[in-house]
């Protein structure tokens, strides 16, 4: 199971968030390149990065730290979501290194966006789907719909998209443990991978991830706990890629 370090961009700096709240906010860094190099030395094979700004105006707005993060990156690949409305955009990000890129609330709200995302990028496309009680949050999050997220994950692997991004938004920036039984539910319901992401806290809530790799849950990522310390990246790492668990 991949372990993805994520990489949250506010204004330029490495931030995380509580519970997708702007207002609540804590910066870790003011150097995104340097913070990437961090988890590539402690043994990432994958980075996960959202432009906050982003996601909230519609449209792209940390692309330096974003192309700065590439470059450090060079073949590992990088995910990034936040902000990607159309087809332009993701060929940007695609040519500036991005390896996968996330579709979230331009997804939701024009499934035709997503089918023509994956027809024209294909294997380079991911939904991410946010969730408050089974019911997926658009807009940064400010906004929580009638969509179940199940039933909106079948149509996204039926218009042919690499993967779910599962976000549950109560755990995010908690440190309360991942939704293990929501998530292996999702997994068990789709047929491409889902990514858990939201309330990874310890070694413990890795191990029981790993439980769930063999649902469809092909990697997890992970950002307050591994940098508050409350989770050591190489050690979890470790514990995520060994077969035994």
């Amino acid at each position: 199971m991949l372990l993805i370090p994520a990489i949250d961009l506010k204004d330029g700096a490495c931030v995380r968030l509580r519970q997708g709240d702007m207002a609540e906010s804590t910066v870790y860094s003011e150097d995104p390149a340097a913070t990437a190099r961090r988890w590539l030395d402690a043994g990432a094979r994958r980075l996960h990065i959202v432009d906050l700004n982003g996601a909230l105006k519609g449209r792209p707005v940390n692309d330096a730290a974003i192309r700065a993060i590439t470059e450090e990156a060079g073949d590992v690949p990088v995910q990034l979501g936040g902000g990607i409305r159309d087809l332009a955009t993701i060929e940007a990000h695609l040519d500036a290194g991005v390896q996968f890129v996330i579709l979230g609330t331009g997804a939701v709200n024009a499934p035709d966006f997503a089918r023509q995302a994956a027809r024209e990028f294909p294997g380079h496309i991911m939904v991410g789907l946010d969730a408050r009680d089974g019911k997926v949050a658009v807009e940064g999050w400010s906004q929580v719909t009638d969509h179940d997220v199940t039933e909106l994950a079948a149509r996204f692997e039926d218009l042919g998209v690499e993967a779910i991004v599962y976000t549950d938004i109560g755990r995010d920036g908690m440190l309360t443990g991942p939704n293990v039984a929501a998530t292996r539910a999702l997994a068990r319901a789709l047929g491409i991978p889902v990514i858990a992401s939201g309330g990874i806290h310890s070694l413990d809530d890795i191990r029981a991830l790993k439980t769930i790799e063999a649902d469809g849950v092909t990697g997890a990522i992970t950002g307050r706990a591994i940098y508050e310390g409350t989770l050591d990246f190489a050690e979890a790492n470790q514990v995520a890629t060994d077969d035994a668990g």
